[in-house]
């Protein structure tokens, strides 16, 4: 079992920097450039690249501290429900019968462990952040 990559919301600017380092890497490795390195070299960056990848890859795409985080399972990612609360980052969850709904800003009660019920309201809340930005971007 991996360890899990903890702490990179309360701990951002070191994650600020591993996400350009993952991202350099890329780069490089996307322009040959890891290719002209001496083996040894090459092999020790694409094992890192490769471990940025496994814990930074759902998030290389973002910039600074999340404005709102949307928990599947609660008691799976009890940890950065706790960072959220520390920071005062406001959270959707989807609560099973196993969960505390005091601790989510918003819950929805639906089975966490059935993939069409979280693939449902992740859609419906996918759309609906993206129709509040739209909103949003047109009377500013």
């Amino acid at each position: 079992m991996k360890k899990k990559f903890i702490a990179w919301i309360t701990n951002w600017s070191t994650t600020e920097t591993r996400l350009h380092k993952f991202r350099d890497l890329r780069t490089e490795q996307k322009t040959g450039g890891l290719n002209r390195l001496p083996k040894r070299d090459a092999a020790m960056l694409k094992r890192q690249l490769s471990h940025l990848q496994t814990y930074l890859g759902g998030i290389k795409y973002m910039t600074g501290v999340p404005d709102i985080v949307i928990i599947v399972d609660q008691q799976e990612e009890y940890t950065a429900l706790r960072e959220c609360i520390t920071l005062g980052i406001p959270t959707i969850c989807l609560i099973d019968t196993n969960c505390d709904p005091d601790l989510a800003d918003i819950s929805i009660p639906a089975n966490d462990d059935a993939i069409a019920s979280i693939r449902f309201i992740l859609n419906k809340l996918v759309f609906a952040i993206c129709e509040g930005r739209s909103s949003y971007i047109q009377n500013s």
